[in-house]
């Protein structure tokens, strides 16, 4: 959390990587291999969402470790460990349903305004932008130019357009910030190998190795990242101001 004294403004980053309840919601021991989620379970955090100003919502890389989802069968507070394995974008609708319920039920679009963050995509083959001797992000120092046929670097539109379809289709206003395809362009934006692994910045050794160091997940500042606060900036400020 973070206070603005200049603005009395108060700016919290909130841990909730797949919006709804999940065995990595450890905000500093979430790196667990089988990530397990429950989709219809959201009370637990949305209960730190309410009462505030602005409310911007984000989920997807975490959901491209593997193709399926493992949904528990019952509950954590119940010691539940069984799961089905559930198709990606069922498991994302079922989520994104479940939020788009809660925020329907719990937000007064009067005095909260709420946006939705696409999805942010990852550049780690570098054929995909034909660069077939490069290794993931690193050495990138352009983006992807001069492309007049599309380009795939791996994002999973389905998910995308999951998100568009209910954040579309809500009672609550719901401003969905698109910064998908432009970012998909900047292959040169990532951290790469410049970067940290268990909070210290990687050894020479490593560096030398993107192939298993390289950041090709995380973006640096100042930069992309910048433009996709500038859209919040815009709509905020588009906004009337009440009395």
């Amino acid at each position: 959390m973070v206070y603005c004294i200049e603005y009395d403004a108060t700016v919290e980053f909130y841990w909730a990587p797949f919006l709804v309840e999940s065995n990595s919601d450890d905000p500093t021991m979430h790196s667990i291999r089988d990530r397990i989620i429950m989709p219809e379970s959201i009370e637990k955090h949305g209960e730190n969402w309410k009462g505030v100003d602005f409310l911007i919502f984000n989920t997807y890389i975490w959901w491209m470790n593997t193709f399926n989802m493992k949904v528990l069968r019952g509950s954590f507070a119940e010691g539940s460990t069984e799961y089905d394995e559930v198709d990606r974008p069922v498991a994302y609708d079922r989520v994104l349903r479940t939020w788009a319920e809660w925020v329907d039920e719990n937000i007064d679009a009067t005095k909260t305004k709420v946006f939705f963050s696409s999805s942010s995509p990852l550049h780690i083959k570098s054929e995909d932008w034909d660069n077939p001797n490069g290794i993931k992000c690193a050495k990138e120092t352009m983006p992807i130019l001069n492309r007049t046929a599309p380009f795939d670097v791996g994002t999973d539109w389905r998910l995308f357009v999951i998100a568009t379809n209910i954040t579309s289709s809500m009672k609550t206003p719901v401003f969905f910030v698109n910064i998908t395809k432009l970012s998909e362009y900047r292959k040169d934006a990532h951290t790469s190998v410049h970067t940290i692994r268990q909070g210290k910045m990687l050894t020479p050794e490593q560096q030398a190795d993107p192939e298993n160091f390289a950041d090709c997940i995380h973006w640096c500042l100042p930069g992309l990242p910048d433009t996709w606060n500038e859209f919040l900036y815009a709509r905020i400020a588009s906004q009337p101001w009440e009395a």
